[in-house]
């Protein structure tokens, strides 16, 4: 077994750098991957290190940040070739391709930067945060209750955009010595105010029902993913009374590490295609597509795992259900949303139709879901929350403008010392 399993990982080894290279060869043939902003117009950067398969975390923040570019102008740092390919043909505000340490170098020296967004905990945000003369900024690519959401490595950042109150408890209740009146900034959810894309059924009397599971997490205290637990079993009732409609929008990093949870994933995209195939004006759908909005706003109920998609969708004020892990390791907290959620069991799956009626006729449901939507995001009317995260960053703006004034510059570090400067990075994953 061990000689396979390493046998398995020299494969995937090999695999990902002829990826990798081959992403190269693109980026040195398309002379977009080389047209970098001008220099000394940059103010707002946004550091993305991660690879294709993460590219969900800095999709959602596309149209906010074309939006702000409007007032300051904003560049995304990609560190990933395969990324960088992938980027230069959905992102709406300019590139800069910096897979050396040089590359960022360069970009830093050549740019007034005001501030530097990320959108995940990746190790190689490092390699930006050493730089000073700008205000490094914790965006995070959603809201949630997930362990993620009160890590330690909160403090890494000058300052974090949060969603709203419920987000600021958890810090408070989580973290020692940390200052939450001046480092964590509520904004709402922004993303909520350009929900976008096309609907891609009919409008007719079928209740639509949006299934967007997470993965199998990778350690039992985040194995959150119903897919193989819950999945099939739903999506087989929803489809079976013939009045529903399935919009099915799975993680993408489903079944990455669990087999059996990718097989049970298969089983329910053939389960919807046959429902299709025996009855046309279903119209049930599995989404992959890149833009994530439309799911969110036309779906009657929305069924979800515990992550991000939970209070994506909470910022509408639709119905919600969510769904309870079979593990008991699983960490669920309780004292805020999910205390009072509309959970589905695992044994439970069946009635998922009765579970569906019932969110959507129950007055006390909604009055409950009002609730909390107010204490997650706070103002959610139209342009709220576009307006409080625009303003959080001009106030940074100005900030670190006055800063730079009183205090004269210094060299920034160069890379002695710092790793990822070498040719040798087609082992990372470009998956």
């Amino acid at each position: 077994m061990p000689l396979t399993r390493d046998l398995g990982l020299a494969w995937s080894l090999a695999r990902r750098a002829i990826r990798s290279r081959s992403s190269r060869r693109r980026l040195e043939r398309d002379p977009r991957a080389t047209a970098t902003p001008a220099p000394g117009t940059v103010r707002v950067a946004v550091y993305f290190a991660d690879t294709t398969v993460n590219m969900y975390q800095i999709r959602q923040w596309y149209a906010p940040l074309a939006r702000l570019a409007e007032t300051f102008p904003v560049a995304v740092v990609v560190r990933s070739p395969g990324t960088m390919v992938t980027m230069l043909d959905e992102c709406p505000v300019p590139l800069v391709y910096a897979r050396k340490v040089a590359d960022l170098e360069d970009f830093v020296a050549a740019q007034p930067l005001a501030l530097t967004l990320y959108v995940n905990q990746n190790a190689k945000n490092f390699q930006m945060m050493r730089y000073g003369r700008m205000w490094h900024v914790f965006v995070n690519h959603g809201e949630s209750d997930k362990m993620y959401m009160t890590t330690n490595q909160f403090k890494a950042y000058d300052y974090a955009f949060v969603a709203g109150d419920a987000a600021r408890d958890r810090l408070a209740a989580k973290l020692w010595d940390y200052d939450l009146d001046k480092r964590a900034v509520p904004i709402g959810r922004p993303q909520a105010d350009h929900f976008s894309g096309d609907v891609p059924y009919p409008v007719d009397d079928r209740l639509v029902v949006l299934y967007a599971p997470t993965w199998e997490g990778d350690r039992p205290a985040a194995a959150y993913g119903s897919i193989a637990t819950h999945g099939l079993a739903l999506v087989k009732a929803l489809v079976a009374s013939g009045r529903h409609r399935v919009v099915y929008r799975a993680h993408p990093r489903s079944g990455v590490l669990d087999p059996e949870y990718r097989r049970a994933h298969e089983s329910i995209i053939r389960t919807l295609a046959d429902a299709n195939t025996r009855d046309p004006a279903a119209h049930h759908v599995h989404d992959q597509g890149p833009e994530l909005g439309w799911q969110l706003s036309s779906a009657d109920v929305a069924v979800t795992d515990i992550s991000a998609m939970v209070y994506d969708r909470l910022a509408t004020g639709r119905p919600i259900i969510v769904t309870r892990p079979v593990a008991a390791e699983a960490d669920v907290d309780e004292s805020g949303y999910l205390g009072d959620a509309e959970w589905l069991t695992a044994e439970r799956s069946d009635d998922i139709v009765a579970l569906v009626e019932r969110v959507v006729d129950d007055p006390e449901a909604q009055s409950r879901l009002e609730h909390w939507v107010r204490r997650y995001f706070g103002d959610t009317s139209p342009g709220a929350a576009t307006r409080r995260f625009e303003t959080a960053v001009a106030d940074l703006v100005r900030l670190r403008d006055d800063y730079a004034a009183r205090r004269p510059a210094l060299d920034e570090p160069r890379s002695a010392g710092v790793t990822g400067d070498a040719d040798n990075e087609d082992a990372e994953a470009d998956l």
